[in-house]
């Protein structure tokens, strides 16, 4: 059986900003990258233990593409992977709300 992948609402407009981000100097990049974080989020469905344990922040994992972390918590018991964020690695740390 495989995990459900869900968005929040946070994570949805992350993505959103990144691919806007992008696209404001290269509309073939933002639309590579931003599948590329999708095909990420949603291999997840198959392998949701694969990210690593977010230091400091109990039962969040943390997936790494390109200058993006991947940020999600997973439900064992209901098969569910939660998004929770995606943070581009490049900002300060200390910023990031979850």
């Amino acid at each position: 059986m495989d995990f459900q992948v869900a968005l929040s609402d946070e994570a949805t407009t992350d993505l959103e900003k990144v691919v806007a981000f992008l696209a404001r100097k290269s509309q073939a990049a933002a639309e590579r990258i931003g599948l590329e974080l999708v095909e990420q989020i949603f291999s997840l469905v198959n392998f949701p233990d694969r990210g690593v344990p977010v230091k400091k922040r109990a039962g969040l994992r943390k997936l790494a593409h390109r200058h993006y972390l991947i940020i999600y918590r997973v439900d064992e018991s209901a098969w569910r992977v939660e998004i929770v964020r995606i943070w581009d690695n490049r900002r300060n740390p200390e910023q990031l709300r979850v």
